[in-house]
């Protein structure tokens, strides 16, 4: 064969290699675009899949928490000063009244007591593999569980008084700190606690070998300054010169620390929370520009103030407080909601919240995502004109009409002799002229009356004072109607073996012009009446 014929061949054999490498080449791209575009639209799907309500998990506040007690008392509701601690994927809650509460999603919590007494606003840490506990003029304990059994380990104000002394309330000898919050940052371990009054924050590290002597003497961080004006005492803060700085809190995010406080007093409903910043957990802190992060004087979750911040199960902060209720004094309840962080990184709180918001893991962005749309359907629809809403009974000085005020300084008492109370609403028109409009239900807070502050009702016992043969818990159902006349139960829980005196439960969502509440059975605990706070629908309107 000559030299021409075989360059023609070879010439050949190229191009048709060439031509078949540029087709491969082309198959393979096109499938990459292919893979890209199903990744995009997968990506794209979803970020676009939102939460379904009644099947995406919600909570509300106050949070729907069990009693401690086993009796049907209320011990274990009036709750406030919390502090979580995450261990193993759990979290563990401790209040002033009482702990542990123990929860996996930080909205289903059941109690678990706890070996050992649980302080007045207690501290409760992890250190070197111990647990350790104080409180309000406690000695520090220790455990190697977190539930105990905990023993003393020592006495901070014994080992460390002439340091104590003096570091506040002007000098004057005093029996050591409340409001205690320990804080570990690079295996150092640092105590934060209150003056009185208007003292402010202080801090100091502790003897990592031994955590009852001071590494170091108290340092003041900051104290009371009236020119924040939500600190001072009174419901309106009219108390220029005098306030209740507590609770102190410390965060660290992206090496920055962020040092909660509370104020003007745990007995106001103006009780609100700051944060004051800095590069180092000993100072110096500087003043936060959107102070205060948490403040609400009205609806049913006031007085958002001593709390705590935990990591939930997605990720984010996520902000606990004390609800100080209207009435009676003394009675708190706990709230959630959760934390961001702005692009100059200053904190803030999505909240008080009072309506029903997604759980922690639902949404990517809680801050900006978490309001589930419902709103409350109730409030005073027993005060409209042309109202068709009822009752079964009703005492003096506690009428039906307190149920749905939005307020917990009232509530609703029916008569002692009323067996099975009822409470008929009607969500339409405000007057005869008015367009009737439906609504579409979704779920309802019941909020029910403990007798007491931060115990129970003048006349109420403690203990086992709980008659025989009758139920611990709160039961009833909750029926829906279109026209007044055919009723349809949407919620029953005639059944409940669970005692919490407040519930948030979902319902199907139906549409309905009336709402029936009828209370089948409840806790007959010595000298108390039922009693109902506050009774709340939430849904949404249905558009004509």
């Amino acid at each position: 064969m000559s030299g021409n014929c075989l360059n023609g061949k070879y010439r050949l054999r190229g191009t048709l290699l060439l031509s078949l490498n540029n087709r491969l080449i082309t198959i393979l791209k096109t499938a990459l675009i292919m893979l890209e575009i199903c990744f995009c639209m997968q990506s794209a799907l979803a970020k676009s899949a939102a939460p379904i309500i009644g099947k995406s998990p919600r909570y509300c506040n106050p949070l729907s928490i069990e009693t401690s007690s086993r009796d049907g008392s209320p011990r274990g509701v009036s709750l406030g000063d919390v502090t979580i601690v995450r261990e193993n994927n759990q979290y563990y809650m401790f209040c002033t009244g009482g702990g542990a509460w123990v929860s996996e999603d930080l909205v289903n919590w059941k109690y678990n007591p706890v070996q050992g007494r649980v302080p007045v606003a207690p501290g409760v840490f992890k250190y070197n593999g111990y647990f350790y506990m104080s409180g309000n003029g406690a000695p520090l304990y220790r455990a190697s569980d977190i539930l105990g059994p905990y023993e003393e380990v020592g006495d901070w104000k014994d080992h460390n008084r002439q340091a104590w002394e003096g570091t506040a309330n002007n000098g004057q000898t005093w029996e050591g700190a409340f409001d205690v919050h320990f804080f570990i940052d690079n295996d150092k371990p640092y105590l934060y606690y209150p003056g009185r009054g208007a003292e402010g924050i202080y801090v100091v590290p502790l003897d990592p070998e031994n955590l009852t002597q001071f590494a170091a003497a108290p340092k003041r961080l900051f104290g009371f300054d009236k020119s924040h004006q939500w600190e001072r005492y009174g419901e309106m803060n009219e108390y220029s010169e005098v306030t209740w700085i507590e609770g102190p809190w410390m965060i660290k995010h992206d090496n920055r620390y962020y040092l909660e406080y509370s104020a003007s007093g745990t007995q106001w409903l103006s009780y609100a929370t700051g944060v004051y910043t800095s590069t180092n957990p000993l100072g110096p802190f500087t003043y936060a520009p959107e102070n205060p992060i948490l403040r609400k004087t009205t609806g049913v979750v006031t007085g958002a103030g001593h709390g705590c911040a935990v990591k939930g199960p997605d990720g984010n902060f996520w902000q606990f407080y004390t609800i100080v209720l209207a009435n009676p004094p003394g009675g708190r309840r706990i709230g959630m909601d959760p934390i961001g962080f702005d692009e100059n990184g200053n904190l803030f709180v999505k909240g008080p919240t009072e309506t029903p918001q997604w759980a922690p893991g639902v949404v990517d962005d809680p801050t900006r995502q978490n309001d589930s749309g419902s709103i409350p359907l109730t409030i005073n629809k027993l005060r409209a004109m042309n109202s068709r809403s009822t009752f079964s009974s009703q005492r003096t000085g506690h009428e039906a009409a307190y149920a749905v005020d939005n307020s917990n300084g009232t509530w609703w008492e029916p008569a002692e002799d009323d067996k099975q109370p009822v409470l008929t609403l009607d969500l339409g028109p405000a007057t005869e002229f008015d367009h009737v409009q439906q609504f579409m239900i979704d779920s309802c807070r019941i909020e029910f009356t403990t007798g007491g502050g931060f115990g129970f009702r003048s006349g109420r016992q403690s203990g086992n004072t709980q008659p025989t043969n009758t139920t611990i818990t709160h039961r009833y159902k909750i029926e829906a109607s279109v026209d007044g006349t055919t009723y349809t139960t949407v919620l029953d829980k005639t059944d409940n073996n669970i005692t919490k005196y407040i519930e948030f439960e979902e319902i199907p969502p139906t549409s309905c012009r009336f709402v029936r509440l009828i209370i089948t059975d409840w806790p007959k605990i010595s000298n108390s009446h039922l009693g109902i706070m506050e009774f709340t629908v939430f849904g949404k309107p249905i558009e004509p």
